[in-house]
């Protein structure tokens, strides 16, 4: 399994939150490029992300089992950083399907390479921070500086977690303490990118 390039060390996220807040791009893109930090999830996820799936009332995102590598049902809950960001775009992209719609083929989703052509754009190269390495970034901060138990972090960035007896854990188990958690990491990033 290929390692792929993360910012871990909290100066330099918040310098990478900051030129994320300043990026100059298309206002969908820097949407996307917003929320990648705050979600965590698979680029791909992320990218397909459909308006049917947010559930403003329950403050989350639905994945249907469909889209996810695991192939179970997943839930991430929506910081109020995260809902702002949303409902920012829906007036934006609410008449696609997508949460970002490619300019030119208005029915698909953007292309895969969207943020990591958006984190070149800011500077960072391919060795330095990648789309998938917001994953290892909230995975190593939420256990490291924010102290959350692992089981809780691994559940959301939808890792198949077992418990002592081999069983999985249902992936819409702990959600108050998984919402406290989200929460928690998006006002984590704020603070730092204030410092950055």
């Amino acid at each position: 399994m290929k390692h792929n390039a993360a910012i871990i060390n909290p100066a330099e996220v918040g310098k990478l939150m900051y030129a994320i807040e300043h990026y100059e791009g298309t206002h969908i893109v820097r949407a996307m490029l917003m929320l990648a930090p705050l979600l965590f999830q698979r680029p791909g996820e992320l990218r397909q992300m459909e308006w049917s799936e947010i559930n403003f009332d329950k403050k989350q995102w639905e994945l249907p089992a469909e889209k996810m590598k695991m192939g179970e049902p997943h839930v991430v809950p929506l910081s109020r950083q995260a809902l702002s960001i949303l409902e920012d775009l829906q007036p934006l992209t609410g008449w696609s399907e997508y949460v970002f719609p490619n300019e030119r083929k208005r029915k698909t989703p953007v292309s895969d390479g969207t943020l990591n052509k958006a984190l070149r754009n800011l500077g960072y190269t391919k060795q330095q921070m990648t789309a998938h390495g917001f994953r290892a970034m909230a995975r190593t901060l939420l256990d490291e500086v924010l102290e959350f138990p692992p089981h809780l972090i691994e559940q959301q960035i939808s890792h198949a977690v077992r418990d002592p007896l081999g069983r999985a854990y249902n992936r819409t188990s702990h959600l108050p303490q998984r919402h406290k958690m989200m929460q928690s990491w998006a006002d984590y990033l704020d603070k730092l990118k204030a410092g950055g």
